[in-house]
């Protein structure tokens, strides 16, 4: 036997012969692991280059090598512009926003054991949407401009923001609290959550009745989805959420790989079933919320993503969380650069684009039933 290989020995019998078996461990095991790592870095490098292609594309003519030199200082003034102060924060912010969106869906799922989990599911988006719609209507921050591709405008967005994260939280906490006080099951959450999603869209609906037609046209407008609102200021904030919630989930992948066996056996490896549900739920609703206040309503992110990275990797949540992160990222990214291209210099909403993979994955769901890898 070579030095630094495992083996396990083990006899058999066959036809009162015994025999001796090896099982060759260590190469199984690296192999496994071997191939999701590879799947997570061929995610990112096509995130890379479509981030990098994105930035080229556009009315300005810029080639994928010229953004590579804005990006490394060493293109003309022109150039830089446009590509450190336009384009760059909206790749970003769909990159950022991506991430975290994916890795609320996928927490989600972990942590209700259900697969339809998500933002949009669990009508934290619904939420958001009726507290922009109070904002813009009670303090009449929506405006209307006689030119321009953007013929609405968001006087205040920062209000509007901040009302949009209250809904959005609003939505998450009653949630949460039927949970922790009324002992609903992880899977009636989602019941609830539809429940509640319906019942903020009917409240944007009755707000939008009372709202004359500026209003409402700023409503509409908010709730569309849109990346390219994101300012650095926008990032810096997504950022600084996003990246140490992801740390924290990362750091607990192994108490939801515990939560796919059930409670009972999460409880005898020494997981505290409770707080973790909580937490988990807290936080993807936390990260979710801030994404949808800053830029819209995205829909779907959060389910398709870990949704495709569990049908080619598994579901071991050491892969499965990084992984529904950059799919997440390339997906959002490929959206918002579909919707700026598709047919420029019109600007498609990117909601709408993500909502176009949601709808097939919901179908795929109901016909083939849901099939853990």
């Amino acid at each position: 036997m070579r030095a630094g290989r495992r083996r396990d020995w083990c006899e058999l019998e066959v036809d009162g012969q015994v025999y001796e078996a090896v099982e060759n461990v260590g190469d199984g095991y690296r192999a496994y692991t071997r191939r999701k790592v590879l799947v997570i870095a061929a995610v990112i490098i096509a995130a890379v280059v479509l981030a990098i292609i994105s930035m080229a594309l556009g009315s300005a003519g810029i080639s994928p090598l010229e953004v590579i030199k804005a990006l490394l200082g060493q293109a003309d003034e022109r150039t830089t512009q446009i590509v450190i102060n336009i384009r760059l924060v909206r790749v970003l912010a769909a990159v950022v926003a991506g991430i975290g969106l994916s890795l609320a869906g996928c927490v989600m799922q972990a942590v209700l054991l259900n697969p339809l989990a998500s933002d949009y599911t669990l009508g934290v988006s619904q939420g958001a949407a009726f507290g922009a719609a109070v904002a813009i209507v009670a303090t009449g921050a929506g405006s209307m401009q006689s030119s321009g591709a953007d013929a609405v405008l968001i006087r205040n967005p920062y209000l509007v923001t901040v009302a949009a994260f209250g809904g959005a939280i609003a939505a998450t906490l009653a949630i949460l609290l039927l949970a922790r006080y009324k002992g609903i099951s992880p899977e009636a959450m989602i019941l609830a959550g539809i429940a509640f999603g319906s019942l903020f869209s009917a409240g944007t609906v009755i707000t939008q009745y009372f709202a004359n037609d500026v209003q409402v046209a700023s409503i509409v407008f908010w709730t569309f989805g849109d990346v390219g609102r994101a300012s650095w200021r926008e990032l810096a904030i997504m950022s600084a959420v996003t990246l140490p919630v992801t740390a924290y989930f990362v750091f607990n992948r192994w108490n939801y790989n515990a939560l796919e066996s059930g409670d009972d056996t999460a409880r005898s490896l020494g997981v505290n079933v409770g707080r973790t549900r909580l937490m988990g739920m807290l936080l993807a609703s936390l990260v979710a919320s801030v994404a949808v206040s800053f830029l819209g309503i995205i829909a779907f992110i959060g389910l398709v993503s870990p949704h495709l990275m569990r049908r080619i990797i598994g579901d071991d949540y050491r892969f499965l969380i990084p992984g529904s992160c950059a799919m997440g990222a390339l997906l959002l990214l490929a959206s918002d650069t579909l919707s700026r291209t598709i047919i420029a210099p019109v600007v498609l909403p990117v909601g709408a684009i993500t909502s176009f993979m949601g709808a097939p994955l919901f179908l795929y769901l109901l016909i083939r039933g849901y099939r853990r890898s």
